[in-house]
């Protein structure tokens, strides 16, 4: 039979071990706690995944900008192009999970899987924080075109060897917009890919290619200019600055439906209390005047909305435009 000493010890032993898990699991949440009520005591980087200049990069700054006051810290842009937004979203997903490094991702955080052959990261690497704003596409031809409405454009593709359409690349928003109008149109465009958007553009504006659709923000000046003309929009509503363009869905296509949209996304593991204030100062951020003007005028739409919001958006545009892939067999060039 055991002493009352013994006993005591085995006793001790129960009960100090469970004790101990416990002090230190609440030492771990009550440090890992500060540290996110601290965030952030130093300067944020958010990476943009494309040269300077275009869509994402204008939201990404504008956006920034307006956090940056919200969170009284500054925050820098970087910019990693290269390999189909890759480069950049790999360099983020790989990043240390302390709410100093995000992304400012476009629709290839989507399709890049859904196309490439390899990825160097997982999508599950990136945790999404939060929509910023769209940029919504729109279908344009040169402005000396005889087409004159996306009917035309349409009709015209089906007649002879079809029109040639420019694109920013293999799964591109350029190049989805020319599956969606084969599909629902039953026209024939020969996609010629260029290295971006804006060189897509200038093909048209040239009358190397006969159309493209691009960002309103790319695109805009050169409808004002009288270069191109604007036949229709792929977002659900009209764009503010071009309110005269009606959307394809207006006209009869509900499924030519897609914009350049971009969102906020950190490394996965970085705390909740972190991802929840990034989410608050950007929402904040896109109701500062400042900001918000800025984006109207070059007519990109602000959209904001919590964590779970964007969340389900990215699954429902994974699942919506991995069936074109699949059905227009799309592959990595």
């Amino acid at each position: 039979m055991k002493s009352f000493n013994q006993l005591s010890t085995s006793f001790g032993h129960r009960f100090v071990k469970p004790t101990l898990i416990a002090l230190l699991a609440i030492t771990t949440i009550s440090s890992h706690n500060a540290f996110a009520q601290a965030w952030p005591s130093r300067t944020i980087k958010i990476v943009v995944p494309f040269g300077p200049g275009g869509a994402n990069d204008l939201i990404a700054r504008a956006a920034a900008e307006g956090m940056s006051k919200e969170l009284g810290q500054s925050i820098v842009i970087e910019n990693k192009p290269g390999a189909g937004a890759t480069l950049g979203a790999d360099y983020v997903a790989k990043a240390a999970p302390d709410g100093y490094t995000f992304l400012i991702a476009a629709a290839g955080l989507v399709t890049n899987s859904l196309i490439k052959a390899k990825m160097p990261y997982k999508d599950s690497d990136l945790t999404p924080v939060g929509m910023i704003a769209v940029s919504p596409s729109v279908i344009v031809v040169a402005a000396d075109s005889p087409i004159k409405n996306l009917k035309e454009l349409i009709e015209a593709s089906k007649k002879g060897q079809g029109l040639n359409f420019s694109t920013a690349g293999t799964g591109s928003t350029p190049h989805f917009v020319a599956e969606m109008l084969k599909i629902s149109g039953g026209g024939r465009f020969d996609i010629i890919p260029y290295k971006s958007g804006s060189e897509g553009m200038v093909a048209v504006v040239g009358h190397q290619t006969d159309a493209t659709s691009e960002a309103s923000v790319v695109v805009i000046p050169q409808i004002l200019g009288n270069k191109l003309r604007p036949i229709a929009s792929t977002w659900n509503t009209r764009i503010d600055s071009l309110k005269d363009v009606p959307t394809a869905k207006e006209l009869g296509y509900p499924n030519i439906f897609i914009g350049h949209w971009a969102g906020l996304l950190a490394p996965a593991g970085t705390p909740n209390e972190i991802l929840d204030k990034m989410n608050d100062a950007l929402n904040k951020a896109l109701k500062r005047p400042e900001i918000k003007d800025r984006f109207v005028v070059q007519g990109i739409e602000p959209v904001g909305g919590n964590r779970a919001s964007f969340v389900k958006f990215i699954d429902e545009e994974r699942a919506r435009l991995g069936a074109i892939v699949k059905s227009t067999n799309m592959k990595e060039d």
